[in-house]
């Protein structure tokens, strides 16, 4: 799992071998009563639980296709922290089998309303074990691992 450099520029890859570029993030807030709470989203054209992220556009960098992705899945505006790094799997687009790498960040909500849309029906603010049980994918389960080793290790700086 490779963490390099978060401004990279990635270009959209599609099918043939091309890998696809995306990005998104562990999206959270101070629990009311302490501790941390975390944003999953469902998406209904899979019936699954994930974190908010998205495909990079052509000559856009990583970090800014993950803020972006954020707010159009959540309407949720964030503030850049660590740096949560990789993870690649293949995905089946248009029939052929595609590399897909997926960049994360801890980002702390900052403002915004969640409006229900045709990528994401439904979006929830848990606890990190009660949003672990509920992700669909042992990939997303590792990048909450990741955020919280982070944030038990204390606040990183914050990153623009």
């Amino acid at each position: 799992m490779s963490e390099a450099a978060p401004d990279e520029v990635g270009a959209v890859g599609a099918v043939g071998g091309a890998v696809v570029r995306a990005a998104g993030g562990v999206v959270w807030r101070p629990a009311a009563g302490g501790g941390t709470e975390i944003v999953l989203v469902h998406r209904p054209r899979y019936d699954d639980w994930s974190l908010p992220k998205g495909k990079v556009d052509d000559g856009e960098t990583w970090l800014a296709a993950a803020v972006r992705e954020v707010d159009e899945e959540t309407g949720l505006q964030v503030e850049v922290g660590a740096p949560l790094g990789d993870v690649a799997y293949q995905v089946r687009r248009h029939g052929a089998v595609a590399g897909k790498v997926v960049r994360y960040w801890a980002l702390r909500a900052t403002g915004g309303v969640f409006t229900p849309n045709e990528e994401v029906d439904e979006l929830r603010w848990l606890p990190p074990a009660a949003a672990t049980a509920l992700l669909s994918y042992d990939l997303d389960r590792e990048i909450v691992e990741r955020f919280l080793r982070h944030r038990a290790a204390g606040p990183a700086p914050a990153r623009s």
